[in-house]
């Protein structure tokens, strides 16, 4: 089993900036693809950021330029750069790794962009 635990969310104003992390109860170093969903209430989940090895990283059109997927290795963590934040950005995200034949998912947290 690997744990994924997020954390940095919140409420923010608009034009705000918040850090998402993701820390892996295990080495991130061989996996292929690391991700952040979110979902909105009364919304699908939607894939926000992916990076993929041997391939940039890919964003949603709706955060491309304003959000900034990374990783680190050495600390077993993904983060998630959120910047110029929006109203329509508040959601609950969750980061989603594939280890080998298994998918895990963080448990969720909370950003709010509100005024």
């Amino acid at each position: 089993q690997v744990q994924l635990v997020e954390s940095g969310g919140g409420l923010v104003q608009p034009g705000g900036s918040l850090r998402l992390s993701c820390a892996a109860s295990r080495s991130i170093a061989g996996i292929v693809t690391l991700a952040w969903y979110r979902q909105a209430p009364g919304k699908q989940r939607e894939l926000v950021a992916e990076m993929t090895r041997g391939l940039g990283p890919s964003y949603v059109d709706a955060v491309e330029g304003r959000f900034t997927i990374s990783r680190d290795n050495s600390k077993n963590t993904l983060y998630l750069q959120m910047d110029n934040l929006k109203p329509e950005d508040t959601a609950v995200y969750y980061c989603h790794m594939v280890f080998g034949p298994n998918n895990y998912w963080g448990q969720g947290t909370q950003v709010t962009v509100s005024s």
